[in-house]
């Protein structure tokens, strides 16, 4: 392999977790760096909600942080992304597609295109810091460590409401046809879908401060709301966007067979060093959520992000402040 190489991983038809099948199942992927003759550092890189493998780029090199010249970096493109199979590119999508899923289909891809057995950290942030969850529950013996950057082990009830209302907006729409299908892109129901994320996506503080404007350069707040949030989302195939809330509102590492649904069980059987790096300000992933999955966890550390940046403050590829202090603690917990 060379340092950049990308492709995608055909895994037949894939029986997920509901006991449904996902005919044809691909997974699209990217890797940065070179694998050592140990295949001992391995860092997965899973994506977050809407996003495809070049979106979370900018974190990655020499002075990023996550390193090429040290790891090897997988990213897998998630489920539903438009990238791996979604909606969008298989007619027989079954529905709910789970982070389980995920999980179990990307461990097919690292043994089988690379040997992997084990990782030497799995980092991700929000849908990607889910998988990172569930990577260290699933398989406790082949995850060293994980960096869940505002995530949680398990959905919270008011993160669902947040993800019922989104999903509520799109099967509003005229061309909704029933179970996340469309006949047509729904280009009204989408504007609304990305007002209502902006609300959400970042802080009260942030928005009482001027941030939009000052920061990132909008000249008023409905520029911003329309190039910031409406034409990203634009960017994308609603059923996609309907499938991925689908599987994050379904998030949870007790729901695996071994822990029948029992979330303490499931945290207290991780062996992975876990660091937790919730947002202070983060309206989806609350500190408090993290707080108490803390006492069951082994070997973990809490360390929220001070920023009021919200949910973004995990992903800031457009604040220096926050990715000074990101970097810090991901690099020192990887060594």
């Amino acid at each position: 392999m060379t340092s950049s190489d990308t492709g995608r991983f055909p895994l037949g038809d894939l029986r997920l977790q509901s006991g449904a099948v996902l005919p044809d199942a691909v997974l699209s992927w990217k890797t940065h760096g070179v694998l050592a003759p140990g295949r001992d550092n391995v860092v997965l890189y899973p994506t977050s909600y809407s996003a495809q493998h070049p979106d979370l780029e900018w974190l990655i090199g020499p002075d990023g942080v996550l390193d090429p010249g040290r790891w090897f970096i997988v990213i897998p493109d998630m489920f539903g992304n438009g990238l791996s199979s979604s909606p969008s590119n298989n007619p027989g999508w079954p529905g709910l597609v789970t982070a389980w899923d995920n999980v179990h289909a990307q461990r097919r891809l690292l043994a089988e295109l690379w040997g992997i057995d084990r990782l030497h950290a799995v980092y991700g942030w929000s849908m990607g810091a889910q998988q990172a969850y569930h990577w260290a529950a699933l398989y406790p013996d082949k995850v060293a460590r994980a960096v869940v950057n505002c995530g949680s082990a398990r959905t919270a009830t008011h993160n669902r409401v947040f993800l019922k209302g989104l999903m509520a907006v799109l099967e509003a729409a005229p061309e909704h046809l029933g179970d996340g299908r469309f006949s047509a892109e729904p280009a009204a129901a989408l504007r609304a879908f990305g007002q209502i994320y902006a609300g959400w996506g970042l802080s009260q503080d942030f928005y009482r401060a001027g941030l939009h404007e000052s920061a990132l350069g909008a000249p008023d707040l409905d520029t911003f709301l329309r190039t910031d949030w409406e034409e990203r989302f634009a960017r994308r195939a609603a059923a996609d966007l309907h499938a991925q809330l689908r599987t994050w509102e379904a998030g949870d590492i007790g729901r695996d067979e071994r822990y029948g649904g029992d979330l303490s069980r499931a945290l207290e059987a991780i062996e992975a060093r876990m660091l937790l790096m919730p947002g202070e300000t983060d309206l989806y992933f609350r500190v408090a959520d993290n707080a108490a999955e803390l006492p069951h966890l082994r070997h973990a550390t809490l360390t929220p992000i001070p920023s009021i940046w919200g949910h973004r403050a995990g992903n800031p590829s457009t604040n220096p402040a926050d990715a000074a202090f990101l970097k810090a603690a991901v690099r020192a917990w990887l060594e």
